[in-house]
């Protein structure tokens, strides 16, 4: 009854226009580069990285969402019809997990629709610790029990912070968090974007470790400066003449003002970057390379919208996300 029922739920819903429509995503922000990803990654190719051995299929009908806890003046019990019901906003968000290796794959982007989780937090009579809220966290809670710890004040400073209903048009996927999640753009997913949402407890850092926090990751996670070579492939075959070098950077939050390349140690280059659609998404960039015969190690780095160039020295994913440079060998042949 109940996966069906929730199937059912999923497929009845229709989700409200948006009061805040996203802008179009501007001309050029995809380069279309044969072996570069789309610009809005397509739910079904989108990365899922979480502890749900079953996905949790949860009937949109039975939903309910509580908000209570430290500093909450006035608690808030929301159904999905009720949430609905608020002016919705539409902003195009990449998600990253901390877990991503350089270069990895996990990471994605895509047009998200929702209630803007301030507003909420402000009705409940939520003030941020810099207007002297006693709170500094908000642990999300889902409904296989997961908990994810997000800073109060990255919530309430002005970001499209969202408890999302919709992805790239429709209801999200069972797969992404049906009926509503969390996403901040920012802050890696471990430290902000929970799914099947069902409470938000405003509490202390000091006071609870959510449950990346009891396994060693930080408290805190801002995402770092990433930028990615999608081709050519590691270790591809080439032939020597022109190569279009091309990939992804990201800096959410801060936005990606310059991607540059080299090639076997040499001087960096600056890549064309795409048109940017907003500081939260990623860029696509692209770079054209003379290739001659040899293997040849090709290297790129990223500078934020501060001018904080990506730095060098790698490091791993515990704590807080990995660092360094995303390179790539490849064989040209005459």
């Amino acid at each position: 009854h109940g996966a069906a029922g929730a199937t059912a739920s999923r497929a009845d819903l229709v989700l409200p226009p948006p009061a805040v429509p996203a802008a179009p995503v501007p001309a050029g922000a995809d380069l279309r580069v044969p072996g570069l990803g789309p610009f809005l990654t397509p739910a079904r190719d989108f990365y899922r990285v979480d502890t749900a051995l079953v996905v949790p299929r949860v009937d949109a009908g039975a939903w309910r969402l509580d908000i209570r806890g430290e500093g909450v003046t006035r608690p808030l019990t929301l159904t999905l019809p009720e949430l609905l019901a608020r002016p919705l906003v539409e902003h195009d968000i990449t998600l990253c997990c901390v877990s991503n290796e350089v270069g990895g794959p996990y990471v994605g982007n895509a047009r998200w629709l929702g209630v803007r989780l301030a507003d909420l937090l402000r009705e409940a009579g939520v003030r941020p610790p810099s207007r002297g809220g006693p709170a500094d966290q908000l642990v999300a809670r889902s409904v296989d029990g997961m908990t994810i710890g997000t800073p109060v004040e990255a919530v309430m400073d002005g970001r499209e912070a969202l408890l999302a209903v919709g992805m790239n048009g429709a209801p999200l996927p069972f797969a992404h968090g049906f009926p509503v999640r969390m996403v901040v753009p920012g802050l890696y997913g471990y430290v902000s974007a929970c799914k099947w949402l069902r409470e938000l407890r405003l509490t202390t850092f000091d006071a609870y470790d959510a449950y990346w926090v009891r396994r060693s990751w930080a408290r805190e996670a801002p995402v770092k400066t990433q930028s990615r070579i999608d081709t050519p492939r590691p270790f591809s075959q080439r032939p020597a003449g022109p190569l279009a070098v091309a990939g992804v950077a990201w800096a959410q939050h801060r936005g990606i003002a310059r991607v540059e390349v080299r090639a076997d140690g040499g001087p960096w280059r600056d890549a064309r970057l795409g048109a940017a659609d907003g500081v939260d998404t990623w860029r696509q960039w692209v770079w054209p390379w003379e290739a001659r015969p040899g293997r040849h190690t090709l290297e790129v780095r990223a500078t934020d919208g501060r001018g904080e160039v990506q730095p060098e020295r790698r490091t791993g994913t515990l704590p807080d996300g990995a660092t360094g440079w995303h390179s790539v060998t490849v064989d040209v042949r005459a």
